[in-house]
């Protein structure tokens, strides 16, 4: 049976509950659906009318290709088909994606979620700079049955190219530039100079993505559905589900169950101090909540408002959340964990959203509803959801460093504010003893605050739960919000609500030598290299501190000089 067909009876409607809790979260839910109403939003949303959110077209009417994408991307499932039945034929089984934010976070939900289906390819995503996240990949490739996915809406992404050019040279090494370029696809815009480097190449198949839908809203386009149908997802099903809840929002009388209600409440809750939305997540889902965390963050922190997504927090008791706090939980039908703490949230007086899916592939649904949602959040807040202003400034001082690296032949050498065993701080802050540093640096906090760890280092289960382990014992000491990022990942994310939101974030940069360094090929097909991925990442982390602090936020960095994981672990055991 072909990958694109359903199997079964499944049911092709989205089935999703949603419901408000306590009574004066349900009240607030009313009163959004009245405004809503009243504006005619959803209504002119489906026009694409741009006056929803600015007077001015720019960078909103060419912006709303999502809309469309559940029902147009039906018509292209055929020649996706045609592309994933060629590549099974000769003998991939495994397949790699390369990319950043928007065009790899669905692809990395899609695998994590739903797996690949017995006879299809298993998939990676690799979106780290990280020499080390970079080798170790390289490193457990079967490069003959490996077929690599280069995924970047722009052509330009600089990550997304030197993973490219790096993997490229591998095989070309392996099999010869003849053969190599048939085990790249490449998912893009039209016109973008991937699709010259594409054709340069003879990549396998390069294809050209509506370019009216921005990276954070591509989920149901090309850079979702080809690596989503390669693994051997149902994905007539995924988009009949997206169409279903296009439908809800546009067609449907039941306001209550639509992503722009809740986009009506989500803003209204935050223009009233609200603003952090903690997330609960069935596991199943888990890796959805990375998802929805880019396309709120970077689609409405800016200009001072915003809305932060809290991911992957262990919940506690009400006593140590502030008033600052909105929850919502996504759970599959049937799973009641954490209701108890859900419950005791409510009676403490927090908004507690409920939504609940009849199964996986009610996430088809939701990339709508979210989207929808989000869109509507920013017509609430006056902002225009689409764009990303603040992102661009930690990429414009990155490429400034590496310009002065490649004319120095070194980055700039940074005198440490304290050093101690094990570890240097640098940035300015009120401590005398290193295993003081987050505690005075925390200790600015102000009404409102959260604290972003942004980790440059290689990511792994152990430091996954060395940073959990943090961020929790931040949590719970201090009462405020905390997230976790691996960088430079987060820039192409939430990178954009660090520096464009009401200012009350503290960051905590970490960095750690690298034991080993890889070269980015200057150009496909030759061994020139001129740049490194340690010298890369290294550039990004200070591109992005100086941005930050352009922005007059309040950041440090931790090197850590032994193991990273077991710094971060002392750096805990000292707050």
């Amino acid at each position: 049976m072909s990958v694109l067909s359903i199997e079964g009876k499944k049911e092709t409607a989205m089935t999703t509950r949603m419901t408000f809790r306590p009574d004066s979260c349900r009240a607030a839910a009313g009163e959004a659906r009245k405004a809503l109403a009243a504006g005619r939003v959803a209504e002119r949303i489906r026009r694409k009318d741009h006056t929803v959110w600015k007077s001015e077209p720019a960078e909103i009417a060419n912006r709303l290709g999502w809309l469309d994408s559940p029902r147009a991307m039906q018509g292209r499932l055929a020649e996706i088909a045609t592309v994933v039945e060629g590549v099974r034929a000769d003998g991939f089984n495994f397949a790699l994606l390369l990319g950043m934010g928007g065009s790899s976070l669905a692809s990395e939900v899609f695998r994590k979620v739903f797996g690949a289906a017995d006879g299809f390819l298993d998939l990676a995503v690799l979106d780290s700079t990280d020499p080390g996240a970079v080798l170790a990949r390289a490193e457990r490739l079967d490069r003959k049955r490996t077929l690599f996915v280069v995924s970047t809406k722009s052509g330009g992404t600089v990550e997304t190219l030197s993973f490219m050019r790096y993997f490229y040279n591998l095989v070309a090494e392996r099999f010869g530039e003849e053969a190599a370029g048939r085990r790249f696809i490449a998912i893009t815009d039209p016109g973008s100079a991937l699709t010259d480097l594409a054709r340069a190449h003879d990549f396998r198949y390069a294809f050209l993505n509506d370019p009216e839908i921005g990276g954070r809203y591509s989920a149901l386009s090309c850079f979702g559905l080809v690596p989503a149908a390669l693994m051997g997802m149902d994905v007539r099903l995924l988009l009949e589900r997206a169409a279903a809840a296009a439908d809800c929002e546009f067609d449907s009388k039941d306001e209550e169950m639509s992503g722009a209600a809740l986009g009506t409440l989500l803003g209204e809750f935050a223009a009233q101090g609200r603003d952090k939305l903690t997330f609960l997540l069935s596991p199943q889902l888990a890796a959805f909540g990375d998802w929805v965390e880019q396309l709120l963050a970077e689609s409405l922190g800016k200009k001072g408002e915003g809305i932060l997504p809290v991911v992957g927090e262990e919940f506690g008791p009400p006593p140590v959340y502030g008033p600052d706090r909105i929850f919502c939980s996504l759970r599959l039908a049937g799973d009641a964990a954490g209701e108890a703490q859900l419950k005791a949230l409510a009676e403490a007086g927090h908004p507690v959203i409920d939504i609940e899916l009849a199964d996986p592939y009610d996430l088809g649904g939701h990339c709508f509803f979210w989207e929808m949602a989000t869109a509507v959040a920013g017509w609430r807040l006056a902002i225009n959801p689409f764009d990303q202003p603040d992102v661009e400034a930690a990429k414009v001082l990155a490429r400034k460093m590496i310009t002065e690296y490649r004319e120095k032949g070194a980055m700039p050498v940074e005198i440490p504010a304290l050093k101690g065993p094990g570890l240097s701080v640098y940035g300015d802050l009120d401590a005398r003893k290193p295993e003081g540093t987050l505690t005075a640096f925390l200790g600015q906090a102000k009404p409102g605050a959260y604290a972003a760890l942004h980790a440059y280092l290689t990511p792994s289960p152990g430091m996954d739960e060395a940073l959990q382990r943090l961020r929790m014992r931040i949590r719970d000491r201090f009462h405020f919000v905390t997230t976790v990022g691996y960088g430079p990942r987060f820039l192409h994310s939430t990178g954009q609500l660090h520096k464009g939101d009401a200012g009350r974030g503290l960051f905590i940069q970490f960095t750690a030598d690298d034991p080993r360094d890889a070269p980015i090929p200057d150009e496909m097909g030759r061994p020139e290299s001129a740049l490194s991925f340690g010298v890369l990442k290294q550039a990004q982390v200070f591109g992005d501190r100086q941005a930050l602090i352009n922005a007059g936020r309040r950041v440090i960095r931790i090197h850590l000089h032994e193991d990273p994981a077991d710094g971060i672990s002392s750096l805990t055991a000292a707050l």
